[in-house]
C-alpha cells in the first residue's frame, strides 16, 4: 500500500472544500487549489465554520478541530498544489473535457508514485485515466454532498485500478471518517456495489 501524507484536492467548490475537510480532519496534510483567489477564501472560511459547528454539537474534539485546520494549505494552480501530494482528488466541475484536461496537467505536474482520483457522478473513470501514463494509478472516488456530513464514499475501479491504488484510497477513505463502498465500473454502467 502506497503511504499518503499528503492529499491535493483540485478545484475550491463547494464539492471540493468539502473534500479537503475531511481529507484535513483525517490527518493529512492538504493542499486545496482554485485559480480564483477569492474561491480559496471562501473554503477557507467554510472549513473553518464548519469545523466550530462540529465541535459545538461534540462530533469534533475543538484541539482535533484546530489541528485540521492547521493542515490545510491553498495553491493558485495546479502545479504548485500536485508537485508533493501522493494523492490528487480533483473536484472540477463533472464535464469530461475539463477532467481530461486536470488529469493530463495532473500525470504531467506529479511524481511517478502519485495516485490521481476523480471526483465523478457519472463519468467514465477508465476514459479520463486513459489521458495519462498511470492508468494503473487512476480511481474514482464519489463523494456525496455535503462533504463534511454525509458517510458515504464510493470508490470506482476503473479498468486498470491496480490492488496498490485500490488499498491506498480505501484507507484514505476510511481515514476520512467515511464507510467505503468499492464498486467496479463496467463498459457503459457503473456496477454498483461490486466488489473489485
Amino acid at each position: 500500500m502506497t503511504e499518503v501524507r499528503t492529499v491535493a484536492v483540485i478545484g475550491a467548490g463547494v464539492m471540493g472544500r468539502g473534500i479537503a475537510h475531511a481529507a484535513a480532519l483525517g490527518g493529512y496534510r492538504t493542499i486545496l487549489e482554485d485559480l480564483f483567489p477569492n474561491a480559496l477564501r471562501k473554503a477557507e472560511t467554510e472549513i473553518r465554520a464548519h469545523l466550530d459547528q462540529a465541535v459545538e454539537v461534540g462530533k469534533v474534539d475543538a484541539a482535533d478541530a484546530d489541528a485540521a485546520f492547521s493542515r490545510l494549505e491553498y495553491a493558485g494552480s495546479v502545479d504548485q498544489a500536485a508537485r508533493e501530494a501522493d494523492l490528487v482528488i480533483e473536484a472540477v466541475p463533472d464535464e469530461m473535457e475539463s477532467k481530461l484536461e486536470i488529469f493530463i496537467m495532473l500525470d504531467k505536474f506529479c511524481r511517478p508514485a502519485t495516485i490521481l482520483a476523480a471526483n465523478t457522478s457519472s463519468l467514465s473513470v477508465t476514459e479520463i485515466a486513459s489521458v495519462t501514463y498511470r492508468a494503473k494509478q487512476c480511481v474514482g472516488m464519489r463523494f456525496f454532498n455535503p462533504v463534511h456530513t454525509m458517510k458515504v464514499l464510493e470508490i470506482v475501479c476503473a479498468l486498470e485500478t491496480d490492488a496498490d491504488t485500490l488499498e491506498t484510497v480505501v484507507e484514505v477513505g476510511k481515514r476520512m471518517g467515511k464507510e467505503v463502498v468499492v464498486i467496479k465500473e463496467a463498459p457503459g454502467l457503473i456496477a454498483s456495489r461490486v466488489q473489485c
